[in-house]
């Protein structure tokens, strides 16, 4: 859940997570509709899809994975997640690098390479693993971790404190300020849409996505503009912005009227709305109706 997301955020997400799914079983016995539910508002559900296929893989086995590669072989497991868990639960003698550690690396090495070109990350990982007190991975792990969140801060790194600025080039040099080095990124994409809220008594028209499409697979939806290019408005409701990866998204909620709608769309019953995995965009909309609430 803390893959691109803040811990702020995720905090309550988890809770509910747990006290649903406690675990690796009720997971991995549980249908993608319902871990998607669960999941909706945190973006990113391949994440959930991963979580699921990776219980049902740790059901199989009879427990959790202890070896590294073994634990790199569960759906969604990456090089950061597998050094994470392997070394602060087994003890696995693994570096963990996120951008924290990334960051770390970049001042006391002095490095003024691109820490987002991946030759730089891999030497970064190289120079981790160097450092790595293997004699307590997991400890070791954490504090690079810590060091970077709360010490070896983006801005204004306060090396009066850093428990490592006599071993730091950057600091030595007077360089702190300057690195990491980031190239520019990608500048974000501006769209405008208008979602439609579509009333049939109490019910609501939605379209759910392909199970199998990469982005947002199974999600329900609301239609938009482009799906009516004729609907008759009625009132608009407000208006919200929502982010996804590089775009950025100013979605216009209007309540519409409609006198066909093909088979894709579907009459959902509002009080079944809470047991519908809703994209973020149709739970942010949604809030702009009187209750009963999603």
């Amino acid at each position: 859940m803390l893959q691109q997301t803040r811990a702020q955020s995720v905090i309550p997400y988890y809770e509910r997570f747990l006290e649903r799914f406690p675990a690796p079983r009720d997971l991995a016995e549980a249908a993608e509709s319902e871990v998607l539910t669960h999941w909706s508002g945190l973006g990113y559900y391949q994440r959930a899809r991963n979580l699921r296929r990776a219980a049902q893989r740790i059901v199989e086995a009879g427990g959790f994975p202890s070896e590294y590669e073994a634990i790199r072989e569960l759906p969604g497991v990456g090089p950061y997640t597998a050094a994470a868990v392997g070394s602060i639960a087994f003890g696995i003698g693994r570096a963990v690098v996120d951008g924290n550690v990334l960051r770390v690396i970049s001042r006391i090495t002095v490095d003024p390479s691109d820490i987002g070109a991946p030759a730089t990350k891999e030497r970064f990982e190289s120079v981790a693993e160097g450092l790595l007190d293997r004699r307590d991975p997991g400890r070791f792990n954490q504090a690079m971790m810590e060091l970077g969140a709360t010490i070896c801060l983006p801005r204004d790194p306060l090396c009066l404190l850093c428990p490592v600025s006599s071993d730091c080039k950057a600091r030595i040099e007077g360089k702190q300020a300057q690195l990491p080095v980031k190239l520019k990124r990608i500048e974000p994409v501006r769209v405008e849409t208008t979602l439609l809220l579509v009333e049939r008594g109490e019910k609501i028209l939605l379209w759910r996505r392909d199970p199998d499409s990469l982005r947002l697979g199974g999600f329900w939806e609301l239609p938009s503009t482009e799906d009516f290019p004729e609907v008759t408005p009625q009132e608009t409701l407000g208006s919200f912005r929502h982010s996804i990866t590089n775009h950025n998204y100013t979605c216009t909620v209007m309540r519409a009227r409609v006198t066909r709608a093909s088979n894709r769309f579907q009459w959902i019953e509002r009080s079944e709305l809470k047991q519908l995995p809703l994209s973020t965009t149709a739970r942010k909309a949604m809030a702009f109706l009187p209750s009963p609430e999603c």
